[in-house]
């Protein structure tokens, strides 16, 4: 393992630092009214980020991909292409319904994601939901994943640095836990201000999202349907 490697999953961790889930979510949870049995709600959703992060990782390093190869010729078969089709079009179309320019030329009003403070059960599940919802656009997550599995790392070593990398992924949101325990009063505004934008963008980058994943199914579909030589 060289130190090139290292720096580069770095940096890919912290790309990934800042999308919605890790660090949107958390501002909101942390602004947000808390009581008694709330307060310890961001550092369970946390967990439960990382936790679920971290088994993906090591059921893509341990071979799910190779596992799926077993169902290979089911998967590359006619049907199977017919509802990637359909699948890739219905997320298309989809992210029309959250495009916030779309929903105000029909005069509906904006969606705004703003997830509420709740028990360990609620911040449990919202954790897996967010994971759920977005390890598939992560690139750089499964980019990082790529890249220990073709440096052919000895688990050993990918284990550790998976670990490290969910907890650099987590890092900025338990720096603000941190820092808004010595300086509050300071914090606060400006952890104001990026929540209204965050809540402000965030229908408009789950539409760029879904338009994409679904775009690219799609076309992987139609390719192999319409366009690929018999």
């Amino acid at each position: 393992m060289t130190i090139g490697l290292l720096a580069t999953l770095a940096a890919l961790a912290l790309v990934d630092s800042t999308s919605f889930g890790t660090l949107g979510i958390p501002i909101y949870l942390l602004l947000a009214p808390k009581t008694g049995t709330e307060r310890a709600g961001l550092p369970i959703y946390l967990a439960t980020l990382a936790a679920f992060y971290f088994l993906v990782g090591v059921a893509l390093m341990l071979g799910l991909s190779t596992a799926m190869e077993r169902f290979g010729d089911v998967l590359r078969s006619g049907p199977a292409y017919w509802v990637q089709l359909v699948l890739g079009v219905g997320l298309f179309v989809l992210s029309f319904r959250f495009d916030p320019k779309r929903r105000a030329k029909l005069g509906k009003p904006e969606r705004r994601f703003e997830p509420r403070v709740g028990g360990p059960r609620v911040m449990v599940l919202l954790g897996l939901t967010a994971g759920a919802l977005e390890v598939a656009t992560m690139v750089p997550y499964l980019a990082a994943i790529g890249i220990m599995t073709t440096s052919e790392l000895p688990a050993g070593q990918w284990l550790p640095v998976l670990a490290a990398y969910v907890l650099v992924m987590i890092l900025p949101p338990l720096v603000l836990m941190a820092l808004r325990g010595v300086a509050g009063a300071w914090l606060e505004p400006k952890l104001e201000r990026l929540r209204a934008w965050m809540s402000k963008h965030a229908a408009s980058a789950l539409s760029w999202g879904l338009a994409i994943v679904g775009f690219l199914l799609a076309r992987d579909a139609a390719f192999y349907l319409f366009f690929r030589s018999p």
